[in-house]
C-alpha cells in the first residue's frame, strides 16, 4: 500500500521486490503493526516523508534473501524491524550509546519504504530476532508500541505510583510490564470512555479515568502516549514533588502556558525520542520472559485505511495490525 502524498489516502500498488544491498537484508513480511505514528505521517504532522512511501515501521517476516556483507542471519529466520532503520553509527551520539538521537537517523515507513507491502528491505543492524512465544501478529506490535513504552517506562525511573495517558497500544503494553514489576497503574483515557478504562482495569490498572479528572493519589510519574499538549499541565498537576511527566509520543500538539508553580518543587518534563538497539534488546527478553500479551486486531493488508481510520478515531482495543 502507498501514499503518494499526505492527506491522500493509501493506494494498492503493483512495486519490484526489493533488492538487498551488501549490509541488508530482503524480508517477506507476514504481518505489520499500525501505529500512531503512522497517522502522523498520513495526516501530514511529520513533514519530510519519503514519496512515494509504503508505511510500516512495526513489521513481521522471513528473511528471504541476505546482503553480501551479512554473515549472522540465515535465510528462513523469522525477524522483526522497528522505527530506527538506520543510523551513521560515528557522529557524537552515535558514539554515546544515543543512537536514537543521530541527526542523520533514517526511520523505517518514513525515509524507509516499510511494513505495509509483500517485501520490505532493512538494514541488518537494525533486525531484530523475536521471541518463539509470539506469533506474527502478536509480536508486531512489540516493536514500536513496546519498545517505546518500556523507554518511556525506563525514563519514569522506579516510580512506584504511575500515570498512563491514552490508553492505545503503547499503553496497553507498558501497563502490563509496570503491573508486573509491582507498579500501580492509573489510567487516563478520553473523557467517556468506558471501554477502555475497562481495559486498563482488566490489565491490572489500580484506577481509570477521564485525562480531566486527577487521581485519587499524587503519582510518582506520568507516560503521555496521547498527543495532546494540554495533557502535559494537567500530568504536572497530578504528580508529587520531584515528579517526571514524560512525553512519549513523536508529535504532539502545542504545551499551553502554565504558572510556573506547577513545574516547581524538582518536577521534571522530558521527551522520548526513537529508540535505540540496546532498548530492543532488552524489551524483547523482557517480554519473553514475563507474561504480557498483545491485544490485536488483524485485518488484511487491502484494509489499511480502514485500520488508520479506527486507529484516528478511537475503535480500536489495543493495536492493528495488518496481515499477508
Amino acid at each position: 500500500m502507498l501514499l503518494d502524498a499526505p492527506g491522500r489516502p493509501l493506494r494498492a500498488a503493483d512495486l519490484p521486490t526489493p533488492a538487498p544491498g551488501p549490509d541488508e537484508v530482503l524480508i517477506r513480511v507476514h504481518a505489520c503493526g499500525v501505529c500512531r505514528t503512522d497517522l502522523h505521517v498520513v495526516d501530514g504532522e511529520l513533514d519530510r516523508p519519503k514519496l512515494p512511501l509504503v508505511l510500516g515501521h512495526e513489521l513481521v517476516g522471513r528473511v528471504a534473501a541476505l546482503g553480501a556483507r551479512v554473515d549472522d542471519l540465515a535465510e528462513g529466520e523469522r525477524v522483526g524491524v522497528p522505527w530506527l532503520g538506520w543510523t551513521c553509527g560515528s557522529c557524537a551520539h552515535c558514539r554515546a550509546g544515543q543512537e536514537n538521537l543521530c541527526d542523520a537517523a533514517r526511520f523505517t515507513g518514513y525515509q524507509i519504504d516499510g511494513g505495509y507491502a509483500e517485501y520490505a528491505v532493512a538494514d541488518r543492524r537494525f533486525v531484530f530476532r523475536l521471541p518463539a512465544r509470539y506469533g506474527d501478529v502478536e509480536a508486531a506490535p512489540l516493536l514500536c508500541a513496546g519498545l517505546i513504552g518500556y523507554r518511556a517506562l525506563r525514563m519514569a525511573g522506579d516510580a512506584s505510583t504511575l500515570g498512563i495517558y491514552g490508553f492505545g497500544a503503547a499503553a496497553h503494553i507498558v501497563a502490563q510490564v509496570a503491573v508486573q514489576q509491582g507498579r500501580r497503574v492509573f489510567a487516563f483515557t478520553r473523557d467517556g470512555d468506558r471501554d477502555a478504562q475497562d481495559f486498563a482495569r482488566e490489565l491490572g490498572a489500580t484506577w481509570a479515568g477521564a485525562s480531566t479528572e486527577p487521581p485519587p493519589e499524587p503519582l510518582d510519574a506520568a507516560l503521555l502516549f496521547a498527543p495532546v499538549g494540554a495533557l502535559v499541565p494537567a500530568a504536572l498537576q497530578a504528580t508529587r514533588k520531584a515528579g517526571v511527566v514524560v512525553c512519549a509520543g513523536i508529535h504532539m500538539s502545542d504545551i499551553p502556558s502554565f504558572p510556573y508553580a506547577w513545574l516547581w518543587g524538582e518536577r521534571v518534563i522530558r521527551s522520548v525520542a526513537n529508540l535505540t538497539r540496546r532498548d530492543g534488546e532488552e524489551f524483547l527478553a523482557l517480554a519473553d520472559k514475563l507474561s504480557i500479551r498483545t491485544h490485536t486486531v488483524p485485518l488484511p493488508l487491502a484494509d489499511a485505511n480502514e485500520a488508520l481510520a479506527r486507529l484516528r478515531e478511537g475503535r480500536l482495543r489495543g493495536a492493528a495490525v495488518l496481515t499477508l
